[in-house]
């Protein structure tokens, strides 16, 4: 037994080596997932704020200018200036220099000092059709305000229910705060998926592969010696992204560290079983890489990163439940936002538990008939 351990060491201690003595492996593994963050941190968000738009004012009363004024004032809207027709708006939309035309009635204050509806019609370019429901929402907030205090300083009647809104673990609703939790998942994915995919397909491309098998390692040895590196690096990576959500973008965390990592845990086994199935199909490096996209691009799309999972069809909400990465990014967002502890995840572990085990189990079984 004590042998055995020695062994696995050994080939732990090898693969590593491999792995950070190239000094562009060390680049590939660490740099891209730190930029691929910050990427989504700034660029991959539905938060707004710098929405061009124009005011088309047939009124260009004092309630016209206070409206307008509340759209300037919000810090998401940037007014391009004022258009006096049709044919004006038209042209903005078209030539993509305003996302919205904000549109005022002629009678627009009249209305409101009679007490009538007042119409504001709000033109959106939908070619961006998510960029525009968010920028319409926004407005529609805007407008809703104004009305409110449009009442009650004008005497007229006030609502008799007044909604306040608040979100729980978010409180402003920053799209930054949902995405960056959810790469801890998903970049040590790919990259564990990729590394332990390439491991083997380049033992067998340099001819080393061979000569494993010749050596006193037994098949469960080496299964062993491929997981583990990649676990460790896998590892690496999600505290690399956790380091950039907490010191760059400031995202409070509000659960347990030992919480995340007893999960991370279990999500990487899960992966690391996934990278050894490629692995036991693929006989050359580059078709352990275009194995792993064709793998990994339904298990993003798939995992409720971009996508609420109970907005997608039933078939597919059916699929998600195989499929790993749904429950790492639900374990981050549930222990980093929420602080939920190990009581409170089991819907998440035990599935991850039972998905690695599987996943271990048919590519051990896979990788030994290839070795056989």
């Amino acid at each position: 037994m004590f042998e055995s351990v020695l062994r696995m060491i050994a080939l732990t201690r090898k693969e590593l080596l491999a792995i950070l003595k190239d000094p562009r492996s060390r680049i590939t593994l660490f740099v891209p997932p730190i930029i691929q963050c910050l990427i989504f941190g700034y660029a991959a968000t539905f938060d707004l704020s710098n929405v061009p738009y124009a005011a088309y004012d047939q009124d260009r009363s004092a309630a016209s200018q206070q409206l307008l004024a509340r759209l300037d004032g919000s810090g998401v809207f940037r007014r391009i200036g004022n258009i006096d027709s049709p044919a004006a708006m038209t042209q903005a939309i078209d030539n993509g220099r305003a996302l919205l035309v904000l549109q005022i009635a002629p009678d627009f204050e009249r209305r409101l000092q009679a007490g009538e509806q007042a119409d504001v019609q709000v033109v959106a370019d939908g070619r961006n059709s998510n960029t525009a429901g968010v920028a319409m929402g926004y407005v529609s907030t805007i407008v809703a305000t104004f009305n409110g205090d449009w009442r009650s300083g004008h005497g007229g009647a006030t609502p008799t229910v007044q909604p306040t809104l608040r979100a729980w673990y978010n409180a402003n609703l920053e799209t930054r705060w949902n995405m960056i939790p959810a790469l801890i998942g998903t970049l040590t994915m790919m990259q564990t998926v990729m590394l332990t995919a390439l491991s083997v397909a380049r033992e067998r491309e340099q001819g080393t592969f061979d000569q494993l098998q010749v050596t006193p390692l037994r098949p469960a040895e080496i299964i062993v010696g491929k997981t583990v590196p990649s676990m460790l690096v896998g590892a690496v990576q999600a505290t690399n992204v956790l380091l950039v959500a907490q010191l760059w973008f400031h995202i409070p965390f509000q659960g347990s560290f030992l919480v995340l990592y007893a999960g991370l845990v279990l999500f990487l086994l899960a992966a690391v079983g996934l990278g050894l199935f490629v692995s036991s199909v693929a006989q050359t490096m580059q078709q352990a890489m275009l194995y792993t996209f064709i793998v990994m691009m339904p298990f993003m799309l798939l995992s409720g990163l971009t996508t609420p999972i109970s907005s997608m069809p039933q078939v597919l909400q059916d699929f998600t439940l195989i499929n790993p990465l749904r429950y790492a990014i639900d374990i981050a967002h549930r222990v980093y936002l929420e602080g939920a502890g190990l009581d409170r995840l089991g819907p998440d572990l035990l599935p991850l538990a039972a998905i690695g085990v599987v996943a271990l189990t048919g590519a051990s079984w896979m990788f030994q008939r290839r070795l056989g």
